[in-house]
């Protein structure tokens, strides 16, 4: 009885840690996509129009120089 206590907490507690190790692994590779790629599928989708692209596409050049 006791032997299947100690295993059942183990299990528990290397559950909880795989749980965690998971998480942090995945914050740890933040989404870095480049904003100009961002912009172009807005585009893409025709969530904005063309205007709208340029006059972002403008500022986002004029801001990495």
């Amino acid at each position: 009885m006791t032997l299947a206590m100690v295993a059942f907490w183990a299990l528990v507690v290397f559950a909880v840690l795989a749980l965690f190790r998971t998480q942090r692994s995945g914050e740890s590779t933040p989404d870095r996509r480049d904003p100009m790629q961002i912009l172009d599928e807005r585009f893409a989708r025709g969530e904005i129009d063309e205007d709208e692209y340029h006059a972002r596409a403008s500022v986002l050049r004029a801001s990495v120089h």
